[in-house]
């Protein structure tokens, strides 16, 4: 390798990068708490982006579908108005949907609990007969058995008492956590205009970017960032258009047929599964543990019949439905995607499930490529 100018300049600058990189691990702590600091102050905008990039996708759709021919048409008007409306429309039916969740799924959740507590509180009698005449009165079992007293009342009236006798520190406990729900608040009131804006001014801010690169670095890193910018919003939107779909086809399966079946809690099952059935792999499991323990209060031969009609429509949705929707927006192999959702549960929980698949998806397409750019270098077919 020659000595010339560029070469010295990568020489020295990989230098300095292995001493601030040795002074990093050096002082790890202090480094850890000042990335800390710097994630926490740029945290809202960090989740104003994952809203914009949410928000983006049925905005998008809809700024096309409505207003896509009269923009092309070259209509003033439509191009002034095409946005802010799609975003507008995009917010309410996505509030609309949160609230139709919440005014349906919170009561429903809240009758189950009263009325399943009330089963329990039923049923421990019959059940501490049914073990009386299977075990013996003086074994383990019956005396466990025996010590079973669930009552209801008395449990939220022991509840009162704590709260009652230990209100200083409830009140401390409530500032604090007041004070977490308006910061929290405060962070997603910043996030959500952030993403407005961004949304709002998406094609200028793109162009300052592009613009600041090409200042900064050579033409052909720009063009593969660019490349493997492209590549992962296609990807990432793809995923989340059609996992939503695919959620909301597979909960009025559910309600379908639970409804033409006479199971109860139809509707709570189909929304329950509809935002599991979210969680990649996992999340129909979820839902159908959730919705067989709930039939299984009332109606014990009915939850198992449930759990028949779980793994039938599990096998369609799978088969027939999941291929279509979704398709090959993801371009995994099943292996990697066990091994993304796995990964990704167990670094950042339920988030890490639905970032991952996307994201590996991405990386294995950029290997894709570069392994059959070095196989043509090669010229070796296989």
């Amino acid at each position: 390798m020659e000595l010339n100018r560029e070469n010295m300049k990568k020489i020295a600058a990989l230098i300095a990068f292995a001493v601030l990189l040795y002074l990093g691990l050096q002082h790890l702590e202090p480094v850890l708490a000042f990335l800390g600091e710097i994630a926490g102050m740029l945290y809202p905008f960090l989740l104003g982006a994952a809203i914009a990039f949410v928000l983006n996708v049925p905005m998008s759709f809809i700024e096309r579908k409505l207003f896509g021919k009269a923009k092309e048409k070259g209509n003033k008007a439509a191009r002034k108005l095409a946005r802010p409306v799609s975003l507008v429309i995009s917010i309410l039916v996505l509030a609309v949907v949160i609230m139709i969740v919440v005014l349906v799924v919170a009561p429903e959740l809240g009758n189950t609990f009263i009325s399943v507590g009330k089963r329990i509180e039923q049923n421990i009698p019959v059940l501490q007969k049914w073990l009386g005449e299977i075990f013996r009165p003086d074994s383990y079992v019956m005396k466990w058995v025996n010590s079973l007293d669930f009552q209801p009342q008395k449990m939220l009236n022991t509840v009162m008492d704590m709260l009652k006798n230990g209100a200083d520190g409830f009140l401390s406990s409530t500032i604090s956590v007041t004070m977490g729900i308006v910061n929290t608040a405060m962070n997603f009131g910043i996030g959500f205009i952030f993403a407005c804006y961004v949304l709002l001014q998406k094609e200028k801010l793109s162009v300052q970017v592009k613009k600041a690169m090409y200042a900064i670095l050579p033409k052909k890193a720009v063009a593969y960032c660019l490349h493997v910018c492209s590549l992962a919003h296609h990807i990432f939107a793809s995923f989340i258009a059609g996992q939503c779909i695919e959620a909301v086809i597979l909960g009025s399966m559910f309600f379908v047929t639970m409804t033409i079946l006479r199971f109860p809690y139809a509707l709570l099952v189909g929304v329950l599964i509809s935002f599991t059935a979210l969680i990649p792999v996992f999340g129909g499991f979820i839902g159908c543990a959730v919705g067989f323990f709930l039939i299984l209060m009332v109606n014990p031969v009915q939850a198992f019949a449930f759990l028949l009609l779980f793994f039938v429509l599990q096998q369609v949705e799978g088969n027939f439905i999941y291929p279509h929707v979704v398709g090959n927006s993801v371009g995994l192999p099943s292996i990697w995607v066990l091994a993304a959702v796995t990964i990704g549960g167990s670094l950042m929980g339920i988030a890490g499930m639905l970032v991952f698949i996307p994201l590996v998806s991405v990386l294995y397409t950029l290997f894709r490529e570069w392994v059959y750019d070095r196989l043509a270098k090669k010229k070796i077919r296989m």
